[in-house]
């Protein structure tokens, strides 16, 4: 058993690549978003990649990586959109609801931690309805920290009380779960198949699951 799930009072939960399937996301930054800033500028797609790439990666772990307001004046494009134009594309990963409303049976605190900007939350809970299953719902923007930093979850305790040494993260980026270790959060498990049309990726570090099915066993 993956879970020894009677020392777990807290279950926190990443959305994108956690809960919902990153394929919309990885689709939406890698091949939507060029794809209308090529249109926009008047250049071929493969240039618009070569240019953008760069910008994305300086971004990476800071909170303007997740601002869709930033990249919507940064890129000058209607990003918050463009999202809702491929929103169709927003699915709910498997076993997730499953998962959820076994977790809703019990007593266990159930939140929502993610990086999303508060309208790609917004759009995504109106896609899926997960909203139903949480305490709470947290985004980084509210804090003005992402989950990379330490300051995420010195802030995220301040709020919201819950025993660190009770507590289970589940997120698809070793990098958010190297700083709630880092940060005292005991129980740690990433996710190993973010994306639905990517190959299962390698973790290094924690234990990892395919989906949640696995955890559904011993709730």
């Amino acid at each position: 058993m993956i879970v020894n799930w009677e020392k777990i009072d807290t279950v926190l939960l990443d959305m994108d690549g956690t809960l919902l399937d990153l394929n919309f996301d990885n689709h939406f930054w890698n091949e939507f978003v060029p794809l209308k800033f090529a249109e926009k500028n008047g250049i071929s797609l493969t240039l618009a990649k070569q240019q953008l790439k760069p910008q994305f990666k300086r971004m990476e772990g800071r909170l303007e990586w997740y601002c869709l307001d930033y990249w919507s004046q940064e890129l000058q494009l209607d990003i918050t959109g463009l999202k809702a134009e491929i929103s169709r594309l927003i699915s709910v990963l498997p076993h997730v609801t499953e998962f959820l409303e076994k977790l809703q049976q019990t007593s266990k605190k159930v939140l929502l931690v993610t990086n999303a900007h508060p309208y790609s939350l917004e759009l995504k809970m109106e896609k899926t309805c997960l909203q139903l299953y949480f305490d709470e719902i947290i985004s980084s923007h509210d804090l003005g920290a992402p989950k990379e930093r330490r300051e995420f979850w010195e802030l995220l305790l301040q709020k919201h009380v819950f025993d660190i040494n009770t507590t289970l993260l589940i997120d698809d980026s070793v990098s958010v779960l190297k700083a709630a270790q880092l940060y005292g959060i005991k129980y740690l498990i990433s996710i190993s198949k973010p994306d639905s049309k990517m190959p299962i990726k390698d973790v290094i570090g924690y234990p990892a699951i395919e989906d949640f099915k696995t955890l559904i066993f011993g709730l």
